[in-house]
This record gives structure tokens, sequence and C-alpha cells, in this order.
């Protein structure tokens, strides 16, 4: 089956809670490919019309936020890339830790450490999205995530590996 990528429409997302260690480590790899991919309103499909979303201090609502938040964050982060790790799972709750890389404007970089708390609807669509997340002044040459734009490729070392 096809996914849907109407922003205007709710679908199923498998896989479907309650999550198994192997549902929740695919739903976070899932879900790092889709951020990677940097497709707002790709990325927007995979939340409920009515998400409610926490990053940092933003307070977003429903899908058409978080296709206008992640447009202008996109935009700002620039050669943006993302690891997520699973930390810990129950039921229809899925824990995240995740670190991202990316430069502004002016060619300064910054390695971004957070922590996400995930809720899902039965249908395997995320009803919530907490996020805190803190940036880290880097230099070019401590970068530590070189593949090109796009999922992380299969085989690159993770969060833990990376000592992150």
């Amino acid at each position: 089956m096809a996914m849907n990528f109407d922003i205007n429409i709710e679908d199923t997302r498998s896989p479907l809670p309650p999550f198994t260690r192997e549902d929740a480590l695919q739903k976070v790899r899932m879900a790092e490919n889709a951020w990677n991919n940097k497709d707002p309103h790709k990325v927007a499909t995979a939340y409920t019309l009515d998400s409610r979303w926490r990053n940092r201090d933003v307070f977003l609502n429903g899908r058409r936020e978080i296709v206008r938040f992640l447009s202008a964050k996109w935009q700002k982060e620039n050669d943006y890339r993302l690891i997520k790790e699973l930390w810990a799972h129950a039921d229809n709750r899925i824990a995240v830790r995740f670190v991202y890389e990316w430069h502004d404007a002016n060619g300064n970089w910054f390695r971004s450490h957070g922590n996400e708390n995930w809720q899902f609807t039965e249908q395997g669509l995320m009803a919530q999205r907490h996020a805190s997340i803190n940036d880290v002044a880097i230099s070019e040459a401590q970068r530590k995530f070189h593949w090109p734009s796009g999922p992380r490729p299969e085989g690159h070392p993770g969060l833990t590996e990376l000592g992150l």
C-alpha cells in the first residue's frame, strides 16, 4: 500500500502500537529518514491532523503549522544531517535522543542535541511530540555527519558508536 502524502488526509502508518522493540526501532529510523529528506509536507503526514508539538519554546498545533515550522527550520539550518536513537518505548509511546548538525547562512556550524517524547494513535500517527534541544557551536573540522544530503546510509555509525 502506497503512503498518502496529502496533509489533509489521515491514513495508517505502520508499525502500529503497542510497539515491540523492533517496531520502535523501525519507527525511529523512519522518522530520521523523513526528516533527513527535508520535505515538510511529507514529514507532516506522519502526524495527526491536530498533532500537538512543543519544539524548544515553540508550541504548534496541526499539520499546517508543522509544515510552516519545518519549512522555516530547513531554510535556516543548512546542510542539515540528523541521527535519532531509540531511548525507550512502551505501548503507544517512544522516547528518542537525537543529534543533528547544520550551519547558518554565515557558515557557522552547530551540533544540536535533543530528546523527544512521542505519543501515537492506534493508526500509528504521532499525536504528540515534545522536543527539548540544545545547540553547541562546533568548527567544520569537528563535524561527524558527512553523508550526502538525504537519509543516513545503512551501516553509518549511530550516536552511541560516534560517542555522542
